[in-house]
């Protein structure tokens, strides 16, 4: 059961009235009790103008709960604003990648890191407390799990209320399913919300995809395919992140979405290169 409305933990990191100073404050705090210098997951986060929401963000994985040390890195993708200063101050690492766009920030993160497990987040996305516990473990423990992908759920910042958000979730939900069992459950697997092994990540050519197709979802296939493993859904209530809207009201909203995703599930298996949608 999905929730009708966003838990209390989320609103109130959503909408905590904390000064910029305290978040840093609360951040450097929290991260300090599960950072490594030797890491088991390394959690990357492409970000291009995102001081509106990266603290919340890095807030979020901060309070995680997990047995291992992490680390967590931001990828600054040559932004203008003050985020690569709001990442520091954190007392999180910032790496600069020049390249405009969100495969050569991706395998920037993924260079970098020192993990051997790689968790891919967003930057205007909240992340529950034991998300890095729950995506990692399957990789972890089994040596058939090529690639962790988890669900979502919406937080509204435009017009629409989340009690509508609630509904399309089901539907996209559905639309997913017919695209594990008639297309190609890669096509489910979303960059702000998927885990992976990094040497396998690299032994795979990593982000490297045809025009068109996604990166994440691509790199799922190309896992699968050179016999790293299975696709493994996280389906835990408690491993359920929140992501904002922004794509869908860019994408003209809600209507719009929902009309590509029908468009999309019409498609033939056989014109799709691995592409996913909201």
């Amino acid at each position: 059961m999905r929730p009708f409305f966003l838990p209390k933990p989320i609103e109130q990191l959503w909408q905590n009235n904390l000064s910029e100073q305290d978040k840093i404050q609360s951040i450097q705090t929290a991260y300090q009790k599960i950072k490594s210098d030797q890491p088991v997951v390394s959690v990357v986060i492409p970000a291009y103008n995102e001081e509106e929401n990266i603290l919340q963000t890095l807030l979020s994985l901060a309070k995680n709960i997990v047995p291992f040390g992490i680390e967590v890195i931001v990828v600054n993708n040559n932004s203008t604003d003050a985020t690569e200063t709001l990442v520091k101050a954190s007392g999180v690492t910032c790496i600069t990648e020049t390249k405009k766009g969100i495969t050569a920030a991706r395998t920037a993160g993924l260079n970098a890191a020192r993990g051997t497990i790689i968790l891919t987040a967003d930057a205007d996305t909240l992340y529950p407390e034991y998300w890095i516990d729950c995506m990692s473990a399957p990789l972890l423990k089994k040596t058939s799990v090529a690639l962790t992908y988890g669900r979502f759920a919406f937080i509204p910042t435009g017009k629409t209320p989340r009690w509508i958000y609630f509904f399309y979730e089901y539907f996209s939900g559905f639309s997913r399913l017919l695209n594990k069992y008639f297309k190609d459950e890669a096509m489910n697997v979303y960059g702000f919300n998927s885990g992976f092994r990094r040497v396998q990540a690299l032994a795979a050519d990593a982000y490297t995809h045809p025009p068109g197709s996604n990166e994440d979802g691509y790199l799922a296939l190309k896992l699968r395919n050179k016999g790293f493993g299975i696709l493994c859904k996280v389906t835990q209530p408690k491993a359920l992140v929140w992501t904002t809207d922004r794509r869908i009201e860019s994408d003209g909203g809600l209507i719009a979405a929902t009309l590509k995703r029908i468009k999309r599930v019409l498609i033939k298996p056989k014109e799709i290169i691995i592409r996913s949608d909201l």
